[in-house]
This record gives structure tokens, sequence and C-alpha cells, in this order.
């Protein structure tokens, strides 16, 4: 179990966009099972829609990227970011609306070089709300902002 003063360890982002708040399992390089407790206090909400708020699914999409970060970054500063390169195959079955509790489970589906992928899933109450693959490449933090 990985509460958040130990997420904020190891994971590069944070409020109000850090969307991992516990991992209930993690096995390095291979899976993880984390959870996101949604709040209507969140600033997306506001607009995403008023009077009917709906969690985006790209932010759905970047709690399950979050969690994979935590699979496969290293416990050393080694200064690689783990950026996203393809969202593939990701379907929305049902809305995430405040008050729910994310259920993140990935697994490591690829790993060659610096790229690595995952099948990912959503639950809320045990029910399916999303689920599909990304795909992730390591880059040195100091080449994203030289060009």
């Amino acid at each position: 179990m990985m509460y958040i003063n130990e997420i904020n360890e190891k994971i590069k982002q944070r409020p109000p966009f850090q969307m991992i708040d516990r991992v209930i399992e993690l096995v390095p390089n291979e899976s993880a099972t984390g959870i996101k407790c949604v709040s209507v206090n969140e600033p997306h909400f506001i607009g995403h829609f008023p009077g009917a708020p709906i969690m985006p699914g790209v932010l759905i999409v970047e709690s399950c990227a979050q969690l994979c970060s935590l699979v496969v970054e290293s416990d050393d500063a080694d200064g690689k970011l783990y950026v996203l390169l393809k969202i593939d195959g990701f379907k929305f079955v049902k809305p995430v609306i405040p008050g729910d509790t994310l259920t993140i489970t990935v697994k490591k589906t690829r790993a060659g070089g610096n790229v690595f992928g995952f099948d990912a899933e959503v639950k809320v109450d045990g029910n399916v709300h999303a689920k599909g693959s990304l795909l992730f490449t390591a880059v040195d933090s100091s080449a994203v902002y030289s060009r």
C-alpha cells in the first residue's frame, strides 16, 4: 500500500494535476492498482459540464498514465520522464461523476528499449467505466526543453 506522501516521492505530477491518491498494489515493472477519489472541488468540473459535471475522458486517461509511470519509474533520480506516445482503443463505457472512486488497474504488456505498453481498466463500484491501452517512452528530461 502506498499513500499520498510516498506517491509524492515517486510521481512527477502535483495537484491539481496529480491523479493518483493511493496505490493498493504495486508489482514493479509489471502492474499496479490505484485509487483516484473524484471530488466536485476539482477545477475541471466548473466547465465540464455546469449542472451535470462529468470527468473529462482525457483526465481518466491521465489517471491511468500516472499509475503506469509508478510501475516503470525507478527509485533513483535518473532524470527521465515517461511521456505518452499513443492512446489506443480507449473506450468510455460509463461517465465518471463527482463522488466516484476510481479503481484503476494497469498491466505492462510491452517493454523494449525505452518503450513501454500497458493495458488499463478503470472501475467504479466494480463496474468498468473505461478501458484501453497506452504506450510510453522514456526521454531525458533535459531534452524536453532543448530545441
